[in-house]
């Protein structure tokens, strides 16, 4: 029996602790294809889950990324492994650089490195984006602004920091900068600093007043059109907006044409995650940047019945035949964590552009939304434990952080025990409410 499963056909899916590599897991285990999770994490929320076949340790690309190209590579060799799926920012950076070393062995749908150039650098993007007609808030070098006479956001120039957009980081590096600073019109910004902490120098852009932001998901084969899926943000990461924590489907012919515009231009192929920002003054949706892989919000577009996951398999595999571009509006849906994240972002973040909701109304919004529309990304009544694992490790880290100066907490922590969650998830939520118990005592 052992021996049958392992000659199914199979999917590589590569993964941190992000949410949306389990809808991935749980799709195409669904589906009958063969489930392999690699990370570079003993365990992982998507690893825990039952429709997981095998868990393989690799190196994280952030140690270095030739060594994890490499690695996922060594598995794309296995005869029955048909395709990997980008769900990591290095993921489609790495597969289109190194296209003819994986294609050796799988399939991928993923964009040609000059393409990925453009969208991976916000500043090109837009260009190119504005070229098309598609409408964009200015968008400035950080250098370049002489005068600080309106509102801006100053972030990363580049979704990824790698070799190929910054000549000081070899092959094997790559990294992050996601801080995000909001200006407010007549600041002193010191641009070295900034520049110097972002290791490049960043983009100021114009700060969108907007109600929502949305999201135009897509698969594209070479220009035209799979399937398509759009959503609008109720929350997101923090109160000022970012990824989104809650969201609900929709059909906007503005919103689709705007996105089918853009991913026309650059003659697209395989996923984008667009997002945009509504003008609340002119009506407009602006264009924010472009996520070539697998999206935070992508566990509300497969419940909602846009199966990413299913059709890029089916596109790598040449079935796109089997592939369903409708789905449902009206779909709501929670990541439980980040609608945590967006709370503690009302008491604890920096003033920000926008308004600052008070605590108690936005908990208790929180709160009435998850009565009201139950539906969560990684918490599952017929799967729980890749949220009880995901939950495990958020308790082990805030203890940590909250009790490191008391040494009989942190012995405690050290010497607790869970039982195996793949093995016995009843004994294993309760060893955690055990552990939460001694927390809050």
């Amino acid at each position: 029996m052992a021996e049958k499963t392992a000659d199914r056909v199979s999917v590589l899916i590569p993964t941190g602790f992000t949410p949306w590599s389990y809808p991935c897991v749980r799709s195409l285990g669904r589906h009958g294809v063969r489930t392999i999770v690699a990370s570079e994490h003993r365990s992982v929320p998507a690893g825990a889950s039952r429709f997981c076949d095998e868990r393989v340790r690799i190196p994280a690309p952030s140690d270095d990324l030739f060594a994890y190209k490499d690695s996922l590579k060594g598995i794309a060799a296995r005869p029955n492994v048909r395709t990997i799926i980008p769900t990591r920012p290095e993921d489609p950076y790495v597969f289109a650089k190194y296209r003819d070393e994986f294609e050796q062995y799988v399939s991928l749908v993923v964009p040609p490195l000059d393409v990925l150039k453009t969208v991976h650098d916000r500043m090109r993007l837009h260009e190119a984006a504005s070229a098309a007609g598609i409408p964009v808030p200015e968008t400035r070098s950080l250098d370049e602004v002489d005068e600080w006479d309106s509102d801006y956001v100053i972030k990363s120039r580049y979704n990824l920091l790698a070799e190929e957009y910054l000549p000081s980081y070899s092959p094997t590096e790559s990294d992050f900068a996601d801080g995000i600073r909001y200006v407010k019109s007549g600041s002193d910004i010191d641009v070295a600093a900034i520049a110097a902490e972002m290791d490049h120098v960043p983009i100021a852009q114009e700060y969108v007043q907007c109600e929502s932001q949305y999201v135009f998901g897509a698969l594209y084969d070479h220009g035209e059109p799979v399937t398509t899926f759009q959503h609008r943000q109720i929350r997101g990461n923090t109160y000022a907006n970012g990824g989104g924590v809650y969201r609900e489907s929709i059909k906007n012919p503005e919103l689709k044409s705007v996105g089918e515009q853009l991913l026309d231009s650059l003659n697209w192929h395989g996923l984008a995650c667009v997002e945009y920002a509504k003008d609340t003054e002119t009506g407009e949706y602006k264009l924010l940047e472009i996520n070539p892989r697998m999206w935070q919000s992508l566990p509300c577009a497969v419940r909602a019945g846009a199966d990413f996951p299913f059709d890029y398999w089916c596109q790598a595999t040449g079935r796109q035949d089997l592939i369903d571009p409708h789905y449902e509006v009206g779909v709501r849906s929670h990541f439980l964590h980040g609608e945590l994240k967006h709370l503690f972002s009302v008491l604890n973040d920096e003033p920000t552009l926008a308004d600052r909701p008070s605590f108690a109304g936005r908990a208790w919004e929180i709160l009435e939304s998850c009565y009201t529309t139950p539906h969560f990304d990684v918490f599952r009544i017929d799967d729980p434990r890749p949220f009880l694992s995901g939950f495990e490790r958020v308790l082990r880290a805030n203890w940590r952080r909250s009790r490191s100066s008391d040494r009989s907490s942190m012995n405690a922590l050290r010497s607790f025990r869970a039982p195996n969650p793949n093995t016995d998830s009843i004994s294993y939520t309760k060893s955690l409410v055990r552990l939460w118990r001694r927390i809050v005592r």
